[in-house]
């Protein structure tokens, strides 16, 4: 199946710099993972070159194949005790003010990795005083005990994508839920600390419709999602889902401003938009909402 061609908005390209290979260096240093280089998200340029990075905890092999996903996929090692000493260890070296930690999904395990969550962010709190922490978690498989001690370490913000609208989710999340994915977000917001930022992110390009996105902001909203991401779903290999549509800019644009006419308070939406693409943004921007 031939690739459909990028526009030139989507165009991108590695930079030369030193940030670059200083980022990439202190990752293996401490045989640490980023998303950015595993999924080969299209930010991976800017983020290295400004100095930061979504680390990957839980190794990079995961358990389920979704269809527009990068990640290897399939029997995962086990779990690495000494994980979160290295991840505060890096985060230092980087100076970091604010840190996302994401994970390959965990079906093998019974928490679905919650507790390597929990340690992170612990650890984080105490070897980094004042750093902010984003945690992007896995459906966890509904496991909502394990839920509530990843809600129990406070974090900063609890990210949970939903990825796609709910048309396609069962074609391109198999293994996934639509609707324990909404209940993750729901149950963050009933049991979780009023100050823990909720947030979650899909794609577009995938062949939704308009009402079919529109249907996806309203149910965000429904379980009082406060932040988004919205970006251009770009195909990695011939293997994967087809891109259906590529998004405008302006298209882009108008997504933000009927999220935020929704009740959404702090939206990215764009082609190059991913799930931690300016996410130090939400803590650091005095009044987040529309501009």
């Amino acid at each position: 199946m031939q690739i459909k061609r990028k526009p030139e908005w989507l165009k991108v390209k590695l930079p030369a710099s030193h940030e670059f290979t200083h980022v990439k260096g202190i990752l293996s240093h401490f045989h640490l993972h980023s998303i950015c280089q595993e999924a080969r998200c299209p930010n991976v340029a800017e983020c290295f070159h400004s100095g930061t990075a979504t680390f990957l905890i839980l190794g990079n092999i995961c358990t389920r194949r979704c269809r527009y996903c990068n990640v290897e996929h399939g029997r995962p090692e086990g779990i690495d005790i000494h994980e979160p000493e290295r991840l505060a260890m890096a985060v230092r070296e980087l100076g970091l003010a604010y840190v996302v930690i994401t994970s390959v999904t965990r079906d093998d395990l019974s928490d679905g990795g919650a507790g390597m969550f929990v340690r992170c962010v612990e650890t984080l709190y105490q070897e980094v005083p004042g750093c902010g922490v984003e945690v992007l978690i896995p459906d966890l498989q509904g496991n909502w005990d394990a839920l509530e001690c990843v809600i129990g370490a406070r974090p900063h913000v609890i990210n949970h994508n939903m990825e796609v609208v709910s048309a396609l989710f069962n074609d391109i999340r198999p293994q996934g839920n639509y609707q324990v994915s909404l209940e993750l977000l729901r149950r963050v917001y009933r049991y979780g600390d009023r100050k823990i930022i909720r947030k979650s992110g899909f794609m577009v390009g995938v062949g939704e419709s308009r009402d079919d996105v529109m249907g996806l902001l309203h149910d965000l909203v429904s379980v009082h999602c406060e932040m988004l991401t919205v970006g251009q779903y770009q195909q990695p290999t011939r293997n994967h889902w087809p891109v259906v549509k590529y998004y405008h800019p302006d298209e882009f644009e108008e997504i933000k401003g009927i999220a935020y006419e929704m009740g959404l308070k702090h939206v990215e939406s764009g082609p190059l938009v991913r799930s931690s693409y300016h996410a130090a943004n939400i803590l650091t921007s005095p009044t987040p909402g529309k501009e």
